[in-house]
This record gives structure tokens, C-alpha cells and sequence, in this order.
């Protein structure tokens, strides 16, 4: 079933996303296993909930991992109704930690990682989710695994793949699963992104909604400053939530003065992308921030595949060719930012 072959394809926004996995589970025979941070029935196009209770009461194995706080608005009849219609339904509920995770996982074969959650208040915004098929899936079951098991989850075919050896494509041909598991004090994030930035020899790109970098990556992408590799970060001129604005100016004016770029995207972008000298690069479920990095749990994809890494690349050179560069000298901080900057500066050395 695994070959050694991988195969990739990228969507670049959430409807584009929606419609690929929207598609996949109308075709699924046997399996749906579905990790995801936001959940919500609010989708006017896209009705999820309804579609995987269709195919539950089908026989398929439908297997759902949700976030019980980014999931908060799936109300008690609509999880009533997935139950009853035979779909097996855990939350992760944890005081500090959660899963950030989105991953679609269809008839063990086929696999979607990356930035889109299911709810109608982001239909317009630009995404990245990558679909996998080959000899890499298996080592997405097997980390959708841990979280069901860690959630409390019964069904022994996916407990089985716990069992299942250590998948060993990590070598210079092949692409790897980045697991980063906080709960489980397993920070693997900052290993990845620290090895791969030191080794920079001409640009790094990244692509984050929420820029709130810890000291060391801040340190680390200044290095790279140093030894002249040009560092662009693609962040959009305004999110969702106005205060994250504030702190992601507020970064993005402290880092600019230290010769890091920062291109400003016009609508919302919900990606976490990073490319090393074209040559390397990471998709995944994971922001800029100290969220990602210290208290949920996120999933990506570190690719070294040609082929992939030129799509990636493109794709984001697209995006920053209707950025607009920002330029810390014609900037003009509003009463928030001087309201904020003293508590970020805190907590930033706090960090």
C-alpha cells in the first residue's frame, strides 16, 4: 500500500482546500480520519458535518479529533447527531495545551496537512494545505494516532499503528513528518526551524498570519541577517483579530531595524510556510508565535523534494508579488501600539 514514491499537491486558500478534502471524503471507501482545531457547522458551501455523518452511516470508520476550545461552537445536538450516526467523536481538553493540528487522513492512503480550519469566517482568506500520497502517510496515521489515543480513542486498527516501527524516510531523498507535541514535553519546532535557518547560505522566506517570534528565533534569523542571507517574511497588513495586528507591528518594526524584510499581503493569509535557499522547506499547522512553540500541538511537513519545493516556491512568490514592502521610516504607530509596546517588551524578555 506505502510506496516509496511521494506524491504532492498544494491548495492555496481555504476554498480551494475545502473542495479537495470536501471531494475526498465523498469518495472515501473505508476510512475517515480527521484532526482538526476548528470544527464549526457554519459552512454554507461545504456542509462537513453533514457529508461525514452520511458516510458513517455508510460503514465507513469515521474518526474525528477535534480541540474542545477551538471547537467550542460545535454545539451538543450536532455532536449528539455525528455520534448517533456512528462516527466516533474525542475532544482534547487541557487547560493550557491544544491540538492546532488539521489533518485529513482518507481511506489510510491519501493525507491533508496544513493551515485550514473548518469554519465559514475564513472562506476568503489564503491558505496552504498539501495533499500526500505514498510511503509518508503512514507516518501520518501514526501521528494522528498518538492524539486519538491521547483523547481516549477505541478503534484497535488505529491504536495498531502505534505499534508499527519507526518510519525511517528521514535521508537526503526523502521528506519527513514534523511531530511537535508540548503536552508531551516534545518541542521539536525549534530543533527543526533552528538546525534549518543556521544552514542558510542565500534567503529564507516565511509566511506566518501571527508573527510573535521567541528570542532565539529572533536571534537566529539575525544571524542569518549577518552572514548576508536576505530574510523576507511575508505577513498579511491586517488579520483577524486587531490586537495580533498590534503585536505583529510592533515585531515587525523592532525586527526591520535588525535588516529583516517584511512584505505586507493584502487580504488574510493563513499559511505557515518556510523556505530555505529554495532548496528546503516546511508546510505545517504551525505560527510564528509562542503558542505554537510552547504550548500546542502542531503537525508539518519538512520537505527536501525537488519537484515540491518548486511549487512551494512559487506559490509563495506569487503572494509576494502583491505584498507591498514595509518600511519601518514611513510607519506611523497608532495610540494602541504605545499602549502595547511596554507589556510585549515585558513579556518579551520574560521569554
Amino acid at each position: 500500500m506505502y510506496n516509496v514514491i511521494m506524491y504532492y499537491k498544494f491548495f492555496t486558500n481555504s476554498q480551494k482546500s475545502w473542495q479537495a478534502m470536501f471531494e475526498a471524503i465523498s469518495i472515501a471507501q473505508k476510512s475517515i480520519y480527521l484532526e482538526m482545531y476548528i470544527f464549526q457547522n457554519d459552512m454554507k458551501e461545504f456542509d462537513f458535518l453533514k457529508l461525514l455523518k452520511e458516510k458513517a452511516k455508510k460503514g465507513l470508520r469515521v474518526r474525528m479529533v477535534l480541540d474542545s476550545f477551538g471547537s467550542a461552537d460545535l454545539s451538543k445536538k450536532e455532536i449528539f447527531e455525528l455520534r448517533g450516526a456512528g462516527v466516533e467523536l474525542v475532544f482534547l481538553s487541557h487547560f493550557l495545551h491544544r491540538t492546532h493540528r488539521k489533518i485529513l487522513i482518507i481511506d489510510e492512503e491519501i493525507a491533508f496537512i496544513g493551515g485550514v480550519n473548518f469554519h465559514q469566517s475564513s472562506s476568503l482568506w489564503d491558505d496552504l494545505v498539501v495533499r500526500v500520497k505514498g510511503k509518508l502517510v503512514l507516518s501520518i496515521i501514526k501521528s494522528f494516532a498518538k492524539v486519538y489515543a491521547q483523547c481516549g480513542g477505541v478503534d484497535l486498527i488505529i491504536l495498531g499503528f502505534l505499534k508499527h516501527k519507526k518510519n525511517n524516510i528521514k535521508n537526503k531523498m526523502h521528506d519527513w513528518l514534523v511531530e511537535h507535541f508540548p503536552i508531551k514535553n516534545k518541542f521539536n519546532l525549534k530543533k527543526t526551524y533552528k538546525r534549518h535557518l543556521l544552514k542558510a547560505e542565500k534567503d529564507i522566506v516565511l509566511v506566518t498570519p501571527y508573527f510573535m517570534p521567541r528570542r532565539w528565533l529572533v536571534g537566529v534569523l539575525h544571524q542569518a541577517h549577518l552572514r548576508g542571507v536576505s530574510v523576507d517574511i511575508l505577513v498579511p497588513r491586517n488579520t483577524d483579530h486587531y490586537i495580533i495586528d498590534r503585536v505583529n507591528y510592533f515585531y515587525m518594526c523592532k525586527l526591520s531595524k535588525l535588516g529583516i524584510n517584511f512584505y505586507l499581503e493584502p487580504q488574510m493569509n493563513h499559511a505557515k510556510v518556510m523556505v530555505i535557499d529554495s532548496k528546503e522547506g516546511i508546510v505545517g499547522s504551525q505560527n510564528l508565535d509562542y503558542l505554537s512553540f510552547e504550548l500546542n500541538s502542531e503537525v508539518g511537513i519538512f520537505f527536501k523534494d525537488i519537484r515540491a519545493l518548486k511549487q512551494l516556491s512559487k506559490i509563495v512568490e506569487e503572494w509576494k508579488k502583491s505584498a507591498v514592502l514595509f518600511d519601518v521610516k514611513t510607519y506611523k504607530p497608532n495610540i494602541f501600539d504605545y499602549i502595547l509596546s511596554p507589556i510585549i517588551s515585558i513579556f518579551n524578555r520574560i521569554l
